[in-house]
């Protein structure tokens, strides 16, 4: 089984894909093929970036919480 594609590959394939697109590189025949391989990076990145989002958060709430230790510490 291949490893999960990471953010970083995803988005510059879907750039790949694009770009072949824009220059009309791509043919009738793969077009289809390629539209759907971009949705699934599309997809791949969105939920790469909700779960980066949800981190941090959730490190910017530790660390406000932690911080509001400190101060009635004082």
């Amino acid at each position: 089984m291949k490893n999960e594609i990471n953010y970083t590959e995803a988005f510059e394939e879907l750039k790949e894909i694009v770009n072949r697109m824009e220059e009309g590189s791509i043919n009738l025949d793969e077009l289809s093929t390629h539209v759907k391989r971009a949705s699934e990076l599309i997809q791949i990145c969105k939920k790469k970036l909700h779960a980066t989002e949800q981190d941090v958060h959730k490190i910017l709430k530790d660390l406000s919480a932690n911080s509001g230790d400190e101060d009635s510490n004082v």
